[in-house]
């Protein structure tokens, strides 16, 4: 069974045409008039195959499509409608619209299946507007107090309570509330599903993450009359890190990254040679054992060169965020379905953050990506083929039926047991 591709597409570009930029992207910030008015169209689609609306206690939109059981837990599928400032067209959207397909889909061919099918979009998950990001799964999943995230304010000191009773997405439906399965249809966001050629990524997990914050000391001095010997020149010494730290990782590492996102020079002058420097490391890796051996070897190489550029040095972790490995039946699903399909398919772990992380300690949960062109996202320029959008809602669609499908068959056994 295939999804109706015309039909993706067109939701797709009618959804865009919401917080357009001159660019080709799109800005729908996290409850603002444009983030409201993606989401009444999205109702409006809802309605024509009478799903019924919900909004629980952060504004997560719920999208419900009842089953045969009225007891069995719902198979939910989501991501969301709020865009960076000047955005894409696909980041959270297409896993939004995907699942709408997925229902309108099910409808149209009269399939009835034995769960409740939701689509949730999720709140703030960009974290463009509100911070942090992932804010409704978050407090959805008890991961972040509903309280304090209700104070939490953008730039103009607006809250998040307020915004969600101005736009009337404040709802009443419980918070983590349970869910039979969770499935999350998105664009990589990078460029290895494109580069490899490959229709689907079949989603194994979501990626450790630690963030360490260095600070390196030696001595401001005149640029200009300090020998190069005498000098404890902090800005070479960090460099020399940094270069070591990036050839350690592609030698030991294969499946690591290393990124310098932020460097602060106190009282930087273009003629006095640094005397302290502020800046930061982020080291991923798919297997939390790897992260810590990355670690280890990390602080290792800055301790060593630190000594041999005469530099004093301070290692602190900032953040850390373990791996996160996704439920094995509801992998062996998409992969099943991709197999079904005959798409071409690969293995992969997500780089970047996604609801389905949060949601994956709520659920048994797992995610579908379709590739991005030029790996873009979080871009005016982030775009996808149809094809390739539309053979991931045919994912998605399959694998949904086949979950539904296998706990249905479980419940019969259980229930036959017991008598």
């Amino acid at each position: 069974m295939k999804a109706n591709a015309e039909r993706l597409w067109q939701m797709l570009m009618e959804m865009a045409k919401i917080g357009a930029t001159d660019k080709g992207g799109n800005t729908r910030l996290a409850l603002s008039d444009e983030d409201v008015a993606g989401r009444s169209l999205l109702i409006e689609w809802a309605k024509k195959i009478n799903l019924s609306i919900h909004y629980d206690e952060i504004g997560n939109l719920i999208l419900r499509r009842a089953g045969l059981s009225t007891t069995a837990l719902p198979i939910v599928m989501g991501s969301h409608l709020d865009t960076q400032p000047k955005g894409g067209r696909f980041d959270g959207i297409y896993g939004v619209l995907s699942g709408m397909e997925v229902l309108q889909r099910l409808t149209e061919e009269g399939i009835h299946t034995h769960h409740p099918l939701e689509v949730v979009v999720w709140t703030n998950e960009e974290g463009a507007r509100f911070t942090p990001a992932m804010m409704g799964s978050a407090v959805f999943t008890g991961l972040l107090p509903k309280q304090k995230v209700y104070e939490s304010t953008d730039k103009q000191g607006i809250s998040v309570y307020s915004e969600l009773v101005r736009t009337g997405q404040l709802g009443e439906t419980p918070l983590a509330r349970p869910f039979k399965a969770y499935y999350e249809a998105h664009i990589e966001q990078g460029p290895v599903l494109e580069q490899s050629q490959v229709a689907i990524g079949v989603v194994t997990g979501g990626q450790a993450i630690l963030w360490l914050d260095v600070e390196t000391k030696g001595k401001a001095a005149h640029a200009g009359t300090t020998p190069m010997h005498m000098r404890k020149d902090t800005m070479v010494g960090s460099a020399a890190m940094i270069v070591e730290l990036e050839h350690n990782v592609r030698k030991r590492f294969p499946e690591g990254l290393v990124t310098f996102g932020e460097m602060q020079v106190a009282n930087s002058s273009r003629n006095t040679i640094p005397g302290q420097i502020q800046w930061t490391i982020d080291l991923r890796n798919p297997n939390d054992a790897a992260l810590k051996d990355m670690e280890v070897e990390t602080r290792k190489i800055l301790q060593t060169l630190a000594e041999q550029h005469d530099l004093d040095i301070s290692i602190s972790q900032h953040w850390l965020s373990p791996a996160t490995y996704f439920d094995k039946a509801c992998v062996e699903t998409v992969q099943q379905a991709v197999d079904t399909l005959g798409y071409s398919n690969q293995t992969i772990v997500s780089g970047a953050g996604h609801d389905a992380i949060n949601i994956a300690k709520h659920c048994p949960t797992t995610m579908i990506f379709i590739p991005c062109i030029d790996g873009l996202s979080h871009n005016e320029a982030e775009d996808v083929y149809a094809c390739d959008a539309a053979q991931g809602a045919d994912v998605l669609l399959n694998a949904i039926l086949n979950y539904d499908a296998m706990q249905a068959k479980t419940s019969e056994t259980q229930r036959a047991q017991a008598v």
